[in-house]
């Protein structure tokens, strides 16, 4: 074997691990399902690619007056403008999102690795 024969072999076999990472790090989905809880925040923010950002408040446990007193916070991004319009009056309601898991962020998708692609549910407070 020639050593320019080898040398294309090499490029390839690298051209094709490299895709098959990308692949795995960006587009492949690790997880999904559906989160519940209160949508705290919800905004449009970036420097360079703006992207669609929320925080959900998932309540362990509750009070008598339905008030959270153990939770944990679920930051997600939403890349659909849509999904983004339907969630940007929704701040303070009970909801239930289904999202996507990736193995890895990308700047131009959204800051976090877990992307909303729909809105199951939402309940409305009492007023």
């Amino acid at each position: 074997m020639t050593m320019k024969k080898f040398l294309y072999w090499a490029l390839a076999i690298v051209v094709v691990v490299l895709a098959f990472f990308l692949y795995w790090k960006y587009s492949f989905t690790y997880s999904e399902g559906n989160r519940a809880g209160v949508l705290q925040k919800f905004s449009y923010k970036g420097s360079m690619f703006k992207t669609y950002e929320g925080e959900l408040i998932l309540s362990s446990i509750k009070s008598s007056d339905d008030v959270a007193l153990a939770s944990e916070k679920f930051f997600f991004s939403v890349p659909d403008e849509a999904i983004a319009k339907k969630l940007l009056n929704l701040e303070g309601t009970r909801i239930v999102l289904h999202y996507k898991e990736k193995n890895g962020a990308l700047p131009w998708r959204g800051e976090t690795k877990y992307l909303v692609d729909s809105l199951v549910s939402s309940t409305q407070p009492p007023n």
